[in-house]
């Protein structure tokens, strides 16, 4: 089931990292235009500020949270801190992550490979282990794991990038079998080609008026919030336009 966009999330609040740029930034303007209260995670203050004007101006609420994935035990504070203000989570959008370089596997530098899989890998697992218990406390936790197809390809020179997202997809999977008796929803997301600056890094020959807005992606995305949803343990992709599930490979 794909929600029919009618939902509010009045009430609710959404954590989401990588929330200064790109698809995170957007998605954090969609859940704050649906009511949601945001915690906007990010490195880049700038970009966070320019945010949470944003999301003022159309009258909605933000906390901007400056943090750098990469410091893992202050993931694990980030817990313990919504825990004593709010008390629970209703949604966590781990969308941050890193390219890498696209090359050979045998050329990739070794501080290259240990950031790439801190940022995109270790990060979410700590997000996983410490919002757990707070999406629990939900009545609709949601969490999405942001994903890419390149898992699935085993495309030649991309190969840390591709097993840092399949991490993350065998991450969503195995959570949701762990909590499918709860309240608590997890699904990954492959939000496709995009026009953001990791999609110019990636493809730098390519025409980026060809490729969806992140605005564009984040819309459908946020669809998998809706707390009416039941499903659990869904890949999803965003695809000319709509938001659809596939199956998980075996």
């Amino acid at each position: 089931m794909i929600s029919d966009g009618s939902f509010r999330l009045d009430g609710k609040l959404a954590l989401v990292t990588g929330a200064s740029r790109g698809i995170g930034y957007h998605l954090a303007k969609e859940l704050a235009g649906r009511g949601a209260h945001v915690i906007a995670v990010a490195r880049t203050v700038g970009g966070l500020e320019e945010l949470d004007d944003e999301i003022t101006k159309a009258g909605g609420s933000a906390t901007l949270v400056p943090l750098d994935l990469t410091d893992l035990p202050a993931i694990d504070r980030l817990g313990g801190s919504i825990h004593e203000r709010w008390g629970k989570l209703d949604i966590m959008i781990a969308n941050a992550g890193v390219l890498g370089t696209i090359s050979p596997i045998g050329h990739v530098e070794a501080k290259v490979f240990d950031k790439l899989m801190t940022v995109n890998v270790s990060s979410v697992w700590r997000l996983i282990r410490t919002t757990d218990p707070l999406l629990k406390l939900s009545d609709a936790g949601r969490a999405l794991l942001l994903s890419s197809s390149v898992a699935h390809s085993a495309r030649a020179y991309w190969a840390p990038y591709a097993a840092s997202k399949a991490a993350v997809e065998v991450f969503a999977r195995s959570w949701a079998e762990e909590t499918k008796q709860t309240k608590l929803r997890v699904h990954s997301v492959d939000p496709g080609a995009t026009r953001t600056a990791m999609r110019a890094q990636a493809v730098p020959g390519e025409d980026p008026e060809t490729l969806p807005t992140p605005a564009e992606v984040a819309a459908k995305i946020a669809l998998l919030c809706d707390p009416a949803i039941d499903e659990t343990g869904k890949l999803y992709k965003v695809q000319s336009g709509k938001l659809l599930s596939y199956n998980n490979p075996s």
